[in-house]
């Protein structure tokens, strides 16, 4: 894709692919998966499913409704109480650009992005898999969605990857969820050095590096606190997810901790033996 802009045509697009458009004048993205037959899958707050305007969810929240869509009868499918969605591409995009999310990008290209929620570094699995994820999450649904820890471009950044983020608490993997922290983050970190840095450029300069560096430090390829999920052993409950990997955690810590107390206990018992020992040699020599 362009170092300026991931803009693509129609004829561009392959199966598997994370695409993206923007909605209210560029003020935010709405990300899914090209899944072939001019269909995607996306994720989309609950509560807006059946709405047909736009509302402050920060994401999307366009309709997707089967009965107004007169091209494809099971346009807006989903699962009851779920929030992923089998849309046609016309009305995933509402007459928006089409744009393709890249995948494997060097930190440099990272960094020269101003826009998050436009690439990552991290790698993409297969097409295979990452439609495979895609239907199987449409069956089984994303859980809940959440504007900063689990929206639709987490969603595509899943599908594509693989990836899953342990600490639920700060926020998800989106590039775009990460700018809206990190811009105004930056600009208070960077607030004392005012001081030092009288030039207004040189403090333009330093905000804009704190900025980058915020996302590049969210950025799913280069954080450690995410591991490779199966599709098949992703629990409907994200939340639930890291609780167990948090318990299982604090049982191997108590485990090594038991391990411990154990081989502290078979020295105190060996020390007793030891000295019998001694002391029998000793009368033998007498």
């Amino acid at each position: 894709m362009g170092l300026i802009s991931n803009r693509v045509e129609r004829s561009e697009i392959k199966p598997g692919d994370h695409i993206y458009t923007y909605r209210a004048v560029f003020a935010y993205s709405h990300h899914g998966i090209f899944v072939g037959g001019s269909k995607v899958v996306h994720f989309r707050p609950q509560r807006n499913l059946n709405s047909s305007t736009d509302t402050p969810d920060f994401y999307d929240s366009s309709s997707s409704n089967p009965s107004s869509c007169p091209i494809f009868p099971d346009c807006g499918f989903r699962q009851p109480n779920s929030g992923v969605v089998l849309s046609c591409l016309d009305c995933f995009l509402r007459n928006g650009s089409l744009y393709c999310f890249d995948y494997g990008v060097p930190p440099s290209v990272f960094l020269s992005r101003v826009r998050g929620g436009t690439c990552t570094t991290a790698t993409s699995d297969s097409f295979d898999m990452v439609i495979h994820r895609a239907m199987y999450l449409l069956q089984n649904g994303f859980g809940n969605y959440n504007v900063f820890e689990n929206n639709c471009e987490d969603f595509a950044l899943y599908c594509k990857t693989g990836l899953l983020i342990v600490d639920r608490l700060g926020v998800g993997g989106s590039g775009q969820a990460s700018s809206v922290i990190g811009a105004p983050l930056a600009a208070i970190l960077s607030s004392p050095l005012k001081l030092l840095m009288p030039s207004p450029v040189g403090m333009a300069v330093m905000t804009a590096g704190m900025y980058s560096m915020s996302r590049y430090a969210t950025d799913i390829g280069v954080r450690t606190d995410v591991i490779k999920v199966a599709v098949e052993d992703l629990p409907l409950d994200l939340e639930s997810f890291s609780s167990k990997e948090e318990d299982e955690d604090d049982e191997d810590d108590e485990d090594d901790e038991d391990d411990e107390d154990d081989e502290d206990d078979e020295e105190e018992e060996e020390a007793p033996a030891t000295k019998k020992k001694k002391d029998s040699k000793m009368l033998v020599v007498r």
